[in-house]
């Protein structure tokens, strides 16, 4: 969907799903020394969770929530340039994902500000807690940064973190590193229970997660598609890497060449394990009046046919049968253009694609639009198109290819 560093999780971390609300101001000076005591004292069973030791003792301070904000800003700013973000807008609006009057910058530091309550910044290599945090809280924060701290000195995070090429992709890494992440600090916390072992665990962690989440005034208002991003890596991620533990190669980590490509692998670790990878599709370079250009992925796919059935429930149990997929936004004088390719496993998966999002996409509300849905075949795989774009716009006589 919308890409993971860029986006939703500047540099990867800053929102602890579990965490809540930041409460509070500084009380006093001793609060730099209770942060430093709680991560020596989490060092050692967080690396015991995660699989890996600190190769240097990691470095924390503590920050005021005013210069979190600021921070956050700033990663923001970095990550979404003015440019990127109105062209991340416009793709979503035209999907039917973000209303035309949602300010997307705003919501998402509002977000950011909400949830934040300790973070690991990969650029200083520094583990942040935010003043005035629930002490408790403040230690289930920091048993999942700090594995990020662990990741970072085993990984280029910010190589991983930094490509906007492919969000699916990118998600999919995001997804390993907070799947870890999560699940090492749920074993932090519970010592020796071994609550991640039973099914019935994960039922009942999902509805927890979710219930939290809906308590927190700017995430229960956020579009379904919104809310997804933030709590897929987490959620599946920690799904994903529990199944990795349990049924994948032994002794090492889905890290590097072996890093899941998909969110289909994510939900689907059968299809990671078959080595079931995305087919590459690529518009023609050359092309003009590009605004934005990105991969919406099994996951958002799947958010999107949610949000067309009008529902605000994401099923992600059984596969859809994709294979591939890429979308871009042109510039044209009556308004933004959409065009998105997907191809399928097989006509099966087309088919019941065409027939569940056909209606809904097919209808358009936009005064001066029109849009197109048509089956077709690229490399020879059964393939669909989507177009909504001005109803005067030149292309719709030729409407641009992938290959």
């Amino acid at each position: 969907m919308i890409p993971r560093r860029g986006a939703w999780a500047a540099a990867g971390a800053l929102l602890v799903i579990l965490a809540g609300a930041c409460r509070g101001q500084s009380r006093d000076a001793s609060e730099s020394t209770v942060l430093a005591r709680l991560v020596d004292s989490l060092r050692v069973p967080v690396e015991r969770a995660a699989g890996l030791t600190f190769k240097t003792p990691p470095r924390s301070a503590l920050r005021s929530r005013e210069q979190v904000r600021a921070y956050l800003i700033g990663k923001l700013d970095e990550e979404l340039p003015p440019e990127r973000m109105r062209g991340l807008e416009a793709a979503y609006r035209l999907f039917g994902l973000l209303p035309d009057t949602l300010e997307l910058r705003k919501l998402l530091l509002d977000l950011y500000a909400e949830q934040v309550a300790g973070y690991y910044d990969p650029d200083s290599a520094t583990l942040f807690g935010v003043a005035g945090a629930d002490r408790a809280q403040l230690r289930l924060v920091l048993a999942h940064e700090m594995v990020h701290a662990l990741q970072g000195q085993y990984l280029p995070l910010d190589s991983i973190l930094e490509s906007t090429s492919n969000n699916d992709r990118l998600t999919a890494a995001q997804s390993v590193l907070e799947g870890q992440a999560t699940l090492a600090s749920i074993e932090v916390l519970t010592p020796g229970q071994g609550v991640t072992r039973t099914p019935q665990f994960w039922e009942m962690y999902r509805d927890q997660v979710r219930q939290q989440q809906s308590a927190m005034p700017v995430f229960a208002r956020a579009p379904l598609v919104v809310r997804e991003a933030l709590i897929f890596p987490y959620l599946d991620g920690a799904e994903f890497m529990h199944w990795w533990r349990t049924s994948g190669p032994k002794d090492t980590l889905p890290y590097g060449p072996r890093m899941p490509v998909s969110t289909e692998q994510i939900l689907h670790p059968e299809r990671y394990a078959r080595r079931d990878e995305p087919v590459p599709l690529a518009f023609a370079p050359a092309d003009s009046g590009i605004v934005y250009e990105d991969v919406l992925g099994e996951n958002e796919i799947r958010v999107l046919l949610a949000t067309l059935a009008g529902s605000d429930e994401v099923q992600t149990v059984v596969p859809i049968g994709w294979g591939g997929d890429r979308y871009r936004v042109y510039d044209t004088p009556g308004g933004p253009a959409l065009v998105w390719y997907v191809v399928w496993d097989d006509q099966g998966s087309a088919d019941r694609f065409v027939r569940s999002a056909g209606p809904g996409l097919r209808h358009t509300a936009r005064a001066g639009y029109r849009a197109e849905l048509d089956a077709t075949t690229i490399g020879g795989r059964p393939a669909t198109r989507y177009a909504l774009a001005p109803v005067g716009w030149r292309r719709w006589g030729a409407v641009p290819e992938v290959r």
